[in-house]
């Protein structure tokens, strides 16, 4: 999963537009702290930051569940269905049974965003199920993916619409 997102990483820095912002934007999420999260994983990669947070008694071999924060310094002006293709095309490689619903979305607003689920019940190196609820937000200067997942083939209805909740709560910062 690591090396897909590196690969769409890689995709959408090639929308960038590189300028010069006088404030560092930032997207807030407030995780829930039912979980009592860590950060299991935290990569920089040119203009790209991914970090994985993972229940402080898990580790990021042996999760039940794992929210990750992708940020795209520079890239702007990506369609949201561009950034959902993309990130369905890159799990479909992988999973060619997989799903996506898309949940929720606002094009109009100043910043575009979109929430949406890839419910996936096995991939081609694993027989283990996982499903995934993304949501998706072009920043004034980045471009920001974050998900959730669990080793399931699907989403119920109380989790979806417990972190459409918990993303369309955040808010994107400036420094």
């Amino acid at each position: 999963m690591k090396k897909q997102l590196l690969i769409l990483t890689f995709i959408l820095s090639l929308f960038a537009e590189f300028t010069y912002a006088q404030g560092k934007e930032s997207l807030k999420i407030s995780w829930p702290g039912e979980y009592k999260w860590k950060v299991g994983a935290d990569q920089q990669v040119k203009n790209s930051r991914m970090i994985e947070l993972i229940p402080s008694n898990e580790t990021l071999k042996n999760w039940t569940i794992i929210g990750t924060m992708l940020s795209m310094q520079g890239v702007k002006n990506v369609p949201m269905n561009t950034a959902v293709k993309m990130t369905f095309d890159k799990m479909k490689a992988n999973s060619p049974k997989a799903r996506l619903v898309i949940i929720e979305r606002d094009d109009a607003a100043k910043n575009p965003w979109i929430i949406f689920k890839i419910e996936s019940p096995y991939f081609n190196n694993s027989k283990t199920p996982e499903s995934q609820m993304y949501y998706i937000i072009q920043g004034n200067a980045s471009l920001y993916s974050n998900f959730v997942a669990v080793k399931q083939d699907h989403l119920g209805p109380l989790f979806v619409e417990k972190w459409a909740r918990i993303f369309k709560n955040s808010s994107l910062v400036y420094n």
